[in-house]
């Protein structure tokens, strides 16, 4: 056996940094961050050194923690996550805060989340505003199977889920926001085949030569899907603000604009019916 201490260092040391290492060895344990403060001294049985160990090696190899640990917190949830769907990211909560500008809390409300993947969207709007009507759509049947986990983990039962590309399967509903997450990534671009996007459901990262093939369908299809006075937002590139402006433009959208995340990028484009 081994104190937590020297455990947590030696794979501090091979992960070349502490948080990946503190993250898997509290997911092996059990036990909140808190913990560790307290009992560094404490000694380690083999099997939860072996367990750990194997993660740490696994990380090593360049696996996602989320992964790993099969959870990732987004906006106040925590979320179950596997390798069929996207990680959720913390730029993506910029999604969610503009959605719920345009939702006032004490209405009434249809939202659509397309591409929902682990639900982190759709789930995080309706745990602000219970009184919406949340549909979330993925084309992915193992994706969906892990959102309808996370919805009814969190007592989130309300919200439904949809198999489908993005808004076939809701052919003649109308919705007050129409959110998206979808793929934006250049189909060559060379970060698909480096670190945690390696391993990440490649149909829900790349879409076309300039990335936005998908962003054009959903522009496309979402005009006519708005109650009058609805909104459709989605993220994208950090390099893609023009060109999604253009597309709305181009598409008749009223209101178009881009927001920046917290590092001072484009990161949200929208516009309004």
């Amino acid at each position: 056996m081994a104190e937590v201490r020297q455990v947590l260092a030696e794979a501090a040391a091979r992960l070349g940094g502490r948080v990946d290492a503190e993250a898997l060895l509290l997911h092996v344990l059990g036990r909140p961050r808190g913990w560790l403060f307290a009992h560094a001294d404490d000694l380690l049985d083999a099997d939860r050194q072996a367990a750990f160990a194997a993660l740490v090696e696994r990380r090593a190899a360049g696996e996602p923690v989320a992964y790993l640990t099969g959870r990732r917190g987004f906006w106040t949830l925590e979320l179950e996550v596997t390798p069929a769907t996207l990680i959720p990211r913390p730029e993506t909560e910029l999604l969610v805060e503009l959605a719920l500008e345009r939702l006032p809390p004490d209405a009434e409300a249809r939202v659509a989340d397309l591409g929902t993947g682990s639900g982190a969207v759709a789930l995080a709007i309706a745990s602000e505003r219970p009184r919406a009507q949340v549909v979330a759509t993925d084309a992915s049947a193992a994706a969906l199977a892990v959102a309808r986990r996370n919805a009814g983990r969190l007592g989130l039962r309300k919200v439904r889920f949809v198999q489908g590309d993005w808004l076939a399967p809701l052919q003649g509903e109308r919705f007050d926001v129409i959110a998206s997450n979808p793929p934006y990534i250049e189909a060559g671009d060379p970060h698909l085949a480096q670190g945690d996007l390696r391993f990440e459901p490649p149909s829900a990262l790349a879409s076309g030569a300039d990335g936005l093939d998908d962003i054009r369908r959903i522009v496309r299809d979402a005009r006519d899907a708005l109650a009058p006075g609805g909104w459709l937002l989605f993220e994208h590139g950090w390099n893609q603000g023009n060109a999604t402006r253009a597309l709305l433009d181009e598409a008749g959208y009223a209101q178009v604009f881009t927001a920046q995340d917290l590092e001072a990028r484009d990161r949200v484009s929208g516009g309004r019916r």
